[in-house]
This record gives C-alpha cells, sequence and structure tokens, in this order.
C-alpha cells in the first residue's frame, strides 16, 4: 500500500502554482497534489486527519461544497441534540475583584451527568 495519496479536492489540478506543473517541453499541464500521509500527525496516534487527503484548506472546502448534501445524507439529523446543564447565578460584591469597580453578578453553566 502506499503512503501516498492524491489530494481529493476538486479543483486542485487547476490552481496555477510551480509545485503543479509536470511535464517538459510543450507538454507541460497541471497536476493534482501528492500528499505524504502522516506529514502532520501532531500526536503520533496514526489517527487520520484531512491532511491525509487534502493539499491544504482551500482544497477540502472546496470538496465540502461539492460534496455537503452528499456527506450529511450519510448521517442525517432527525432530532436536536441536548446536554443537561446547570445554571448558576454569582454574585460579587465591589472590591472582590481587581478587573471590575463594581458590583456584578456572573452566570455559570455547568454540564450535569445524568448517568
Amino acid at each position: 500500500m502506499s503512503n501516498y495519496n492524491w489530494c481529493h479536492g476538486p479543483n486542485c489540478h487547476t490552481k496555477e502554482t510551480q509545485s503543479r506543473v509536470r511535464g517538459s517541453g510543450d507538454n507541460k499541464v497541471l497536476r493534482t497534489i501528492r500528499i505524504k500521509q502522516g506529514r502532520y500527525n501532531w500526536n503520533n496516534d496514526n489517527s487520520i486527519t484531512y491532511d491525509d487527503y487534502f493539499c491544504g484548506q482551500y482544497c477540502l472546502m472546496d470538496f465540502i461544497r461539492e460534496h455537503l448534501t452528499s456527506i450529511v445524507a450519510i448521517a442525517p439529523r432527525r432530532e436536536a441534540l441536548e446536554t443537561p446543564i446547570k445554571v448558576e447565578k454569582i454574585h460579587h460584591a465591589a472590591g472582590e475583584n481587581w478587573r471590575y469597580s463594581g458590583d456584578y453578578t456572573q452566570t455559570k453553566i455547568t454540564k450535569v451527568d445524568n448517568a
């Protein structure tokens, strides 16, 4: 198996950069970028990232724009998701915090584990 992928950006082969120019004489072409897998493996955990399939963010966004409806159709969301929370209002008197000169109220949102 190859350690390289071709960029999946639908317009990658049209970007006019020197790194894409291939051929000699009058037979020159702009070619899709070849990408080394794991080139930006930050955590060394061999996880797959978009960097393994796209030469840059521009090509990634081109791909998403072209295939978004198909991507969403893989796992459509039929209901809203909800996270249980607890909302707490904390009143601070003047002089408690060096950043604020007067009284203020802080809203603290905490996720609640209902397991």
